[in-house]
Order: C-alpha cells, then structure tokens, then sequence
C-alpha cells in the first residue's frame, strides 16, 4: 500500500484570508504573511524578553505597541522582499508554489509598490523610539534586503536571517535603557544562533527543490549530518543565554526556564527525522513555544 505523499505548500486555502477578506486584499496578506504569523511571534517574542530585561519589570505599554507593530510590518515588508527576489524560483519549490507573485496573483510592480507601502508604514514608527535606536534600525534594512540573495552565494542564509530577525532585541535595550550591555549582546547571539538551527529545521523542508535549483542553505551544508550541528547551535544558545543571566544579574528562576527551554529544544532535536520533511516544518512551528519560555525566563528573571 502506498503513502500518500504530504502537501508541503505553505498557502491553504480556505482559511480565514478566503473566508474574511476581499479577494484583492488576499494576495497582498499572503504576501505579507498575515495567514502564517509564526514568522511575526518568532521576531516579537525574543523582543518581548528583550524589553521586559531592559525594563527589569513589565515594559511601557506604547513601546511593547511600537515594538509589536514594528515586528510585524518588518517581518511583512522582509517575506515581500523575499518573493520579489525568489519570484523565478518560488514556482520550482513545493513549497512555495502558489505564492501571490509565482501564482501570478500579484505583479511585480504591484509588489513593489506594496513593498513602498510597508516601509514607509515601518519608517512612521520611528518617531516613537530613541536616535540610538532609530541608527540601529537603519543598520537592519540591508540585512533585510540582503538576506534573500544569500541563498545565492552562500550555505549560511540563515545566520543573516538570524541576525536581522532578533535585531529588535537589541532596539529594545537602547530604546529603553538607552544603552547596550553585554548581558544584552548575549541574549541576541544566543536567539541568533537559535535562529540558526530551527531555520535550518525549516530549510530541511526544502533541501530537495533546492539542491535542484543551485540554491544553498545551512541544510545543504550539514546534510546528513544535521542532528550534529543542530545539537551544536541550540547547545551555543542555551549557553549564551545562562552567560546573559549572569552578567545581567538574573534571578535564579531564570535558570530553571532556561532548563525548560533546554529540555524543549532536546525534544525537537529527539523528534527531527531527516526522511519527514513535514515533520521539519512542524519542528520550525514548535520555536514559538522556544520564544514564550524565553519571555517566562525573561519574567522570572527580574523578579
């Protein structure tokens, strides 16, 4: 009896987006990826525990606003960028098929200009944050635009991608405490190299259409030898984080979430199956529940 094979495709129809909007504003939420939010949650939570560290208590109701809507109008603006350089490969990978531009939904002046939209939409909430951070901010748009191509030229995308997507952690320090400590610093490598690994749970879902298209990823570069290098990557974060506990004077209840989250990460690492490319894309999804023990952590650790 034969398996039937899984729909990878990230685009389901009849979701809330068929069912709730106009089908003109359908394409550009798709494009935007407001019918698949883990992306957001994945950016805003570490932010969120960025904020409430700066803050040592719960942070200023207006600068978790900004900071949310900031994690959701870059995250949009980043996932348009990636369709308009990925347009001519998109429609190869399984996965990304029937995305707005590849499905021919949207064109690439009506992307474009969507794109126009989303930054100048980013761009307003810097009036709401501090000069030190507006600079930080300014530093993450390359990355941003950059990331997609990365792909291109290099196995490692994802530390790009890494490093753009937790740039708001370090916002939140200078933003509230108008100043950057390591302790700081730490919390970002540590979410950076996080980020690394479960993205390449994500680009496992991938690696088949890819290494067919040329295209490069950190699942490319370990291969067969993934759990090795992902057991590596979450082992650095769990280790930058309990250094960032100590040198921001955490309370001890921090270090038991951080067990948590260790005990979390060992889980995904156990259930990882190189033959499930579903399973991997599962496992990506499962990092918002990484992201919530980081803010428990973050919580526990002012009290």
């Amino acid at each position: 009896m034969s398996i039937e094979k899984p729909d990878l495709s990230d685009i389901h129809h009849n979701d809330w987006v068929d069912r709730h909007l106009h089908p003109s504003l359908q394409p550009y939420a798709r494009l935007a990826r407001l019918d698949r939010p883990v992306g957001t949650w994945l950016t805003l939570l570490p932010c969120i525990a960025a904020l409430i560290q700066a803050a040592h208590g719960i942070p200023d109701f207006w600068r978790l606003l900004v900071f949310s809507l900031g994690a959701l109008l870059m995250r949009s603006a980043g996932s348009t960028i990636n369709d308009i350089w990925d347009r001519d490969f998109d429609k190869h990978v399984e996965r990304t098929r029937f995305r707005p531009l590849t499905s021919g939904q949207v064109t690439l002046k009506q992307a474009v200009i969507f794109l126009f939209i989303q930054l100048m939409a980013a761009a307003l909430l810097l009036f709401f944050i501090n000069s030190y951070s507006r600079w930080l901010a300014v530093i993450l748009v390359p990355l941003v635009i950059i990331y997609p191509l990365c792909k291109r030229f290099t196995y490692w995308p994802q530390a790009v991608l890494g490093a753009a997507f937790n740039w708001g952690m370090l916002m939140a320090w200078t933003d509230t405490a108008n100043t950057l400590p390591c302790g700081a610093v730490y919390m970002w490598l540590g979410a950076l190299t996080w980020q690394i690994g479960y993205d390449t749970l994500y680009a496992y879902t991938d690696i088949k259409d890819d290494e067919r298209l040329g295209l490069r990823s950190t699942a490319r570069r370990f291969g067969n030898k993934g759990i090795y290098w992902l057991s590596g990557f979450y082992a650095v974060s769990i280790l930058f984080w309990g250094l960032a506990g100590i040198t921001l004077s955490m309370h001890w209840l921090y270090y038991v979430a951080m067990v948590l989250v260790a005990i979390h990460l060992f889980w995904q690492l156990k259930s990882f199956d190189l033959q499930r490319p579903e399973k991997s894309h599962a496992l990506f999804k499962a990092n918002i529940y990484t992201g919530l023990l980081l803010v428990i952590a973050a919580l526990l650790g002012v009290l």
